[in-house]
């Protein structure tokens, strides 16, 4: 379904404001299967998910998805199979128009423009039965502008809109982080119902080591733009909390590590 091949990407090369975001990563994810990146600030997560969104141009390795080769696609092309949740819930949505009119425009989502009512009967009564589905009483003020809702609300609302037409793979950038505690644990049981009502091939990025061990059947940790440890199948199901600090205090030791090094040869040349 989604394979990653020695991806690399460098910003500001050659300058003193280098930063070496990706260096080689490789996935291979199959069909379904719903997996967490875990790591630091600046460990590449979100980098990850822009280089498969198309945000910017790798500087080498391949990114083939659904049976096609969409590395040098450009990202309007690949928005037609592949759907996104962004951290802000205020960000992929027209927050004047109301929720009925945004979820018109999600329905044409990689479909050609035309004449046509936008918001046909059919479409109204899809949506007051999936948006029933959240379980928020939000299928009662389909015509109140999305903006005036709450984070919890909209970014309920947001992946619903997301997954309207089934997308290829779906991109869960720390869409909970700026939630509150209860709106977050809202909007992960909507995620968990949503990805396995329709198979869902996920990617979720998250900071939270509560998430990575409860969802998905696969885990990865990123360091300093690579893959440090992967988890799948029975060592997924038994991660705890508890091994995941332990990873990343092993992550940090051998930064230590290094940088003492570096500062050791550095001190034997001068």
């Amino acid at each position: 379904m989604l394979t990653l091949s020695d991806i690399r990407k460098t910003f500001n090369p050659g300058t003193v404001n280098e930063v070496r975001a990706l260096r080689g990563v490789s996935l291979e994810l199959p069909e379904g299967s719903f997996l967490v990146i875990l790591g630091g600030n600046g460990s590449g997560k979100s980098t990850l998910l822009n280089a498969i969104a198309g945000t910017f141009k790798v500087d080498s390795g391949e990114i083939d998805l659904a049976g096609n080769r969409v590395t040098r696609w450009p990202e309007h092309r690949r928005a037609a199979l592949i759907g996104r949740v962004f951290q802000n819930p205020f960000t992929g949505t027209a927050p004047s128009m109301s929720i009925a009119e945004n979820f018109a425009l999600a329905a044409r989502r990689g479909r050609p423009r035309g004449p046509g009512w936008a918001l046909s009967a059919k479409l109204m009564n899809e949506l007051r039965d999936r948006v029933s589905q959240l379980k928020m009483g939000l299928e009662d003020r389909l015509e109140n502008a999305i903006g005036s809702l709450s984070g919890g609300q909209r970014q309920a609302l947001t992946l619903l809109m997301a997954t309207w037409i089934r997308p290829a793979l779906l991109l869960l950038d720390e869409h909970t982080a700026a939630l509150d505690p209860k709106s977050a644990d809202q909007v992960i049981r909507v995620t968990e119902e949503v990805i396995k009502r329709h198979k869902l091939t996920t990617l979720m990025v998250t900071h939270s080591m509560q998430q990575a061990v409860n969802l998905g059947d696969r885990a990865i940790m990123m360091h300093q733009g690579s893959v440090a440890y992967r988890f799948e199948g029975a060592e997924k199901q038994r991660l705890t909390v508890n091994d995941l600090l332990a990873r990343f205090e092993d992550l940090r030791r051998r930064e230590m590590l290094d940088e003492t090094a570096a500062v050791f040869l550095k001190n034997a040349y001068i």
